[in-house]
């Protein structure tokens, strides 16, 4: 299992007194599941540490040789304003409490406050300088207008401006803890996207994935969670649930619609705490793992029927992209189809075939309602049919015109009854030529094709219509 540091950047705690930086040392490291730690017991080692180290957040006690926490305090806001400065005293005096807030404190506490508050109060700190963190990194995005990482986008063909703008938005949130919402319709390729969102993550965990649609309450917390060894019949041994294996990584939790009321009560509680418990245990473990949703229902609706939280909605809301499907994106067809011509002709181990002219003007035509995955499984049925040469359109007209008769795309009543005045049968075939060779590109071979008519035919009635006008 990957080790990963908790939070990204160091939380240095300065004290003089040896045994009160351990045991404050164990209570964030145990309880506070925090590990990226850096100890002081001598306040004139800060500069050099400040130097050495990314540090986002400082524990500081107030009473200390040589440099006082006070005046550590004033250099550290003048210096690296945003680092954060939580004062950790032994004296309990509204006066110096007030005094350090002044100076830039964002808290102050007693040493003898209680675990949870101190705790409490230290992650919210830590959250600030994240967010400080996520809002420098976006700002420094939108003054680029080249992608820093195109290499992770290389999976996803596109030269659609609004993917390319999702791409630059993922980079100016790759460096946030906060969780991401990937929305759209089923085979856009929502996982190739988590997939990026993930590398340019920069952890040295894994990506898991987790498909919970048809997950009952039971076997989602199972599987996210993991159990100890007797939490329930059968569990003999002890397993690890996935947040665990995604330590230091991304966990993506994918048909995220799907979850049941209990279980959406259960992923709400994860992403607000930030711990979890195992089944069968009492002891909590925290989440080190950056959360990746997806799913293809309009979860805004979903809220207005009540059958989505609320609350879970805006949690996994603080970063969404939302997909376009392939019918809003009709210029990326030549690029994918020849993408997945070679990987088709790889995996076939066969030549890759040259795509006619018309074909291209053929699936313009068509509406792909399985988007980007459906355009693949059509040109790997083609390819895996074709003996050479140039590639076939009959593959490809074959399978829109099932789809068309299958896929509920024929409209489901008649056009003309909606209409005061019908036409002609004459006037309504000429409209329907031109419907035809509108979606045709005016390619009179694939429009007579989508009539159902031979090609002479159709040049044949152009032609008297030329002539009477």
């Amino acid at each position: 299992m990957s080790q990963s540091k908790n939070p990204d950047f160091s939380i240095l705690m300065v004290d003089d007194e040896l045994p009160w930086l351990r045991s404050l040392g164990m209570t964030l490291e145990g309880p506070g599941g925090f590990t990226n730690l850096i100890s002081c017991s001598d306040s004139r080692e800060v500069p050099e540490l400040f130097e050495q180290h990314d540090i986002g957040l400082v524990l500081l006690d107030l009473t200390m040789p040589h440099i006082s926490g006070e005046e550590l305090l004033r250099r550290i806001n003048e210096e690296y304003p945003d680092v954060q400065v939580i004062i950790l005293s032994g004296m309990n005096q509204l006066e110096t409490a007030v005094g350090c807030m002044r100076l830039g404190a964002f808290d102050y506490f007693v040493k003898t406050v209680e675990e949870d508050r101190l705790l409490d109060g230290i992650r919210r700190a830590v959250r600030m300088v994240e967010l400080q963190r996520e809002n420098q990194a976006i700002r420094r995005r939108l003054f680029k207008k080249q992608l820093e990482h195109p290499e992770v986008f290389a999976p996803l063909v596109t030269r659609d401006a609004a993917m390319l703008a999702i791409f630059g938005y993922l980079e100016s949130v790759s460096a946030s803890r906060q969780p991401l919402l990937i929305l759209g319709e089923s085979g856009v390729g929502k996982e190739l996207v988590a997939r990026a969102a993930h590398q340019l993550g920069g952890g040295d965990g894994p990506l898991v994935s987790v498909n919970v649609a048809g997950l009952d309450d039971n076997v989602f917390a199972d599987t996210l969670f993991g159990h100890r060894r007797g939490a329930f019949t059968g569990a003999d041994r002890e397993r690890p649930g996935m947040i665990e294996r995604a330590s230091g990584g991304t966990l993506f939790l994918d048909e995220i619609g799907d979850l049941s009321a209990a279980s959406q009560v259960k992923l709400l509680r994860l992403l607000q705490e930030g711990e979890y418990y195992p089944l069968g245990s009492d002891s909590p473990c925290q989440l080190q793992a950056r959360v990746i949703c997806a799913t293809h229902h309009d979860l805004a609706e979903m809220v207005r029927e009540r059958s989505f939280r609320k609350d879970l909605y805006y949690r996994l809301h603080a970063h969404q992209v939302n997909i376009p499907p392939l019918r809003e994106r009709k210029e990326d067809l030549p690029l994918l189809l020849q993408h997945f011509l070679e990987s088709a002709a790889a995996e076939l181990e066969k030549p890759v075939p040259t795509a006619p002219p018309e074909l291209i003007s053929l699936l313009n035509t068509y509406s792909f309602p399985g988007n980007i995955r459906e355009l693949q499984a059509m040109v790997h049925d083609a390819v895996s049919q074709h003996p050479g040469g140039v590639l076939s359109c009959d593959v490809f007209q074959r399978r829109i015109g099932d789809a068309r008769q299958t896929g509920g795309l024929v409209p489901a009543r008649n056009p003309f009854t909606v209409l005061d005045d019908l036409p002609t049968l004459a006037e309504a075939g000429d409209l329907l030529v031109d419907a035809a060779l509108e979606r045709a590109g005016n390619n009179q071979t694939l429009a007579a094709r989508l009539l159902g008519i031979s090609q002479p035919a159709l040049s044949k009635r152009l032609k008297q219509r030329r002539e009477h006008a």
